[in-house]
């Protein structure tokens, strides 16, 4: 009996003991199992800490680097726009506004409204922002006001934690000192749209227009956009652990755009812009032995401020819905039928191409008979035997209707096209239009049905006095007297003669172009030339260069607004002012070494004696005498009832100048 309880309890111990041993063998299974995962994660943590620290350490600095800091770029002072002399006609200053984020608003009706109560905010500036969200993205800060006071910025500050997505910034606005003056050749500055934004993303400037917000729109804004603009600089800015500026870390500083000086006197711009008064319009003066462009006036004209800031529904639907087209730049874009200012260029043609001698006599009855149709000649009073230069004094149209069935449209088009009618003169802004110099090969490309293409002689008649198809802009037929003037040698004309550097303001000279000269025989300039002061002497434009002090030439013409029926008779009193006749005159000055030439049109304003030549004859006195008109000659002259002047010239150099606004 015990030597079996012994056998028992021995057996038990080791049965506990071989258990205690199965224990501990799992146990340092165990233990292996979890010392080998910890030295794997050891080994993967020293792999991943080699990585990072030498693999990716010059990439993961640069990000760490980021992270505490910010780049801040700075957009550049935009360059100065001057004249010839140096008056200022696009600058800036310095203004805060009031911008919203849309998406970081609660409501951006909201917001506005309860910034109402703090700051003044118009319907007008509604409207504005309006305008400005439908042309952004949500996440840009647009302004809803500017040009805020000190008074309106303390009021801001002390509440601006009631308005997330609102806050003041800082910026430099464009300003034209003059308004309305000269605003189709200064153009304007505006809010870059979508469209722009992607072309300057896919462009080399990306990295300049940074931060910049606003670009050149229109005229020498436009066409000198990275003239004007200058180097973008950039500010590294250590930041907070909640984006907050800390200090200045590097700074590079932004170049300021360099200024452009315009060819323009604006003195003598406005003289012409207050001669056309409430009348349409446009006029190019240039200097023919440069081509330097003097003046360059498109009436109606607008406020360029209008579209610094924006501009709002009501300003855009006057401008743009107006009978008048303020907004259409009719010296570079509006096309009219020249009249007979084209008539000594046809005499030039006849005698360049050996059609007519100056001797060569026609008779002019009144009328002119072809394939049964009858071509008046009202201009042309006396009627009689001409030869060329009286057929120019007296504005012939028989003379030229015969010498244009001479010619045909394809000889004509040929010599014309030197000339520059119907051609892109390549003035230095954009925006210039072709117009329509009528050929054959251009009838055919313009109609589409067979029956239209053909060219009929008849057709032809008609150009020879400048009607028919011939469609040209004042910047070409001033061009084309241009050349006459200069004995055929042609300049391409310029606008921006020099740039100016913005700190120095050291003027550096735009080298233009070299002259082209067309090869016209002396002799026949010198016929038409001749013709020309003709005209001022003895013909259409006697009376209004009575008692000038220098001798000019010109041609007077009158251009037909709309076409009228076959047995229609024109009669002004009874047709709708937009209807009537175009007055043009086209001249240059003085007639031995001309210093200035230019093309003038006064819509539906009539003969060209009575509305076009009176605004010459002041441009001249004002450029070759210095002499501005009187006070009541102005006058008369803006409601195209002036000749002569009237009244006691004033010097120009006395006649104070324009405030700047």
């Amino acid at each position: 009996m015990g030597l079996l309880l012994t056998e028992s309890c021995h057996g038990g111990r080791m049965t506990e003991l071989r258990n205690v041993q199965a224990d501990l063998a799992r146990f340092r299974n165990r233990v292996f199992v979890v010392s080998v995962v910890v030295l794997c994660c050891f080994v993967l943590l020293a792999i991943r800490l080699i990585y990072l620290q030498v693999v990716r350490h010059d990439d993961l600095r640069a990000q760490a680097e980021s992270n505490r800091t910010s780049i801040v770029p700075i957009v550049p002072n935009r360059g100065l726009i001057e004249d010839r002399n140096g008056v200022v006609l696009a600058t800036n200053y310095s203004a805060y506004t009031l911008e919203v984020t849309p998406s970081k608003t609660g409501g951006v009706e909201k917001t506005i409204d309860e910034l109402s109560r703090v700051i003044d905010i118009t319907q007008r500036d509604r409207r504005r922002f309006k305008k400005l969200m439908e042309e952004s993205k949500n996440f840009e800060s647009l302004p809803i006001r500017t040009r805020l006071t000190d008074a309106e910025v303390a009021r801001f500050a002390a509440q601006r934690f009631r308005f997330p997505g609102v806050e003041i910034k800082a910026r430099l606005f464009r300003n034209y000192p003059y308004g309305e003056l000269a605003s189709h050749v200064i153009g304007y500055i505006g809010r870059i749209n979508q469209a722009e934004k992607e072309k300057i993303e896919d462009s080399e400037d990306q990295a300049n227009y940074r931060g910049t917000e606003y670009i050149g729109k229109l005229g020498v804004e436009q066409s000198f956009e990275q003239m004007l603009h200058g180097v973008t600089g950039v500010e590294r800015i250590e930041t907070s652990a909640g984006g907050r500026a800390v200090r200045k870390l590097a700074s590079n500083p932004s170049t300021p755009g360099n200024g452009v000086v315009l060819s323009i006197d604006i003195k003598l711009q406005k003289l012409i812009e207050d001669m056309f008064g409430s009348r349409r319009g446009a006029l190019v003066a240039l200097d023919p032995s440069t081509g330097e462009v003097l003046a360059f006036v498109s009436m109606p004209t607008f406020d360029s401020n209008l579209f610094v800031e924006g501009i709002d529904q009501e300003n855009w639907q006057l401008l743009n819905e107006s009978i008048d087209k303020p907004l259409l730049n009719r010296a570079l874009r509006g096309t009219y039928p020249p009249g007979s200012t084209y008539k000594p260029f046809m005499a030039l043609a006849a005698l360049e191409t050996g059609t007519r001698t100056p001797q060569t006599l026609i008779n002019d009855p009144g009328f002119y008979m072809f394939g049964g149709n009858r071509f008046g000649s009202p201009e042309n009073e006396k009627g009689g035997i001409m030869d060329m230069r009286r057929a120019i004094v007296e504005s012939s149209n028989v003379y030229f209707y015969s010498l244009a069935n001479e010619l045909g449209v394809d000889a004509m088009h040929d010599f014309m096209k030197p000339l520059g009618f119907g051609q892109h003169t390549g003035i230095d802004i954009r925006g210039e239009v072709r117009g329509i110099l009528p050929s054959q090969e251009w009838k055919r490309k313009y109609y589409k049905r067979p029956d239209q293409q053909k060219w009929y002689a008849g057709e032809s008649i008609s150009l020879g006095i400048g009607q028919g198809y011939n469609s040209f802009t004042m910047l070409q037929l001033a061009q084309a007297v241009a050349i006459v003037a200069n004995n055929g040698v042609k300049h391409k004309p310029q606008l921006v003669i020099a740039t100016q550097d913005a700190t120095s303001r050291v003027r550096v000279p735009i080298p233009a172009e070299p002259p082209v000269d067309l090869g016209y025989k002396p002799e026949n300039v010198a016929v038409i030339r001749e013709a020309m002061v003709g005209v001022t002497q003895g013909g259409t434009g006697t009376r209004v260069f009575a008692g000038a002090g220098y001798v000019s030439g010109g041609k007077t013409g009158t251009a037909q607004a709309v076409s009228l029926g076959k047995n229609q008779k024109y009669n002004a009193s009874s047709m709708e002012e937009h209807q009537r006749d175009h007055s043009l005159y086209v001249a240059f000055a003085p007639a031995d070494a001309p210093k200035i030439a230019l093309a003038v049109i006064v819509e539906n304003a009539g003969f060209g004696s009575a509305a076009a030549a009176p605004i010459a004859r002041r441009a001249f006195d004002y450029w070759l005498l210095g002499q501005y008109p009187s006070e009541e000659d102005l006058v008369a002259v803006s409601k195209g009832q002036a000749s002569a002047p009237i009244g006691q010239p004033r010097k120009a150099a006395d006649i104070p100048w324009l405030a700047a606004r």
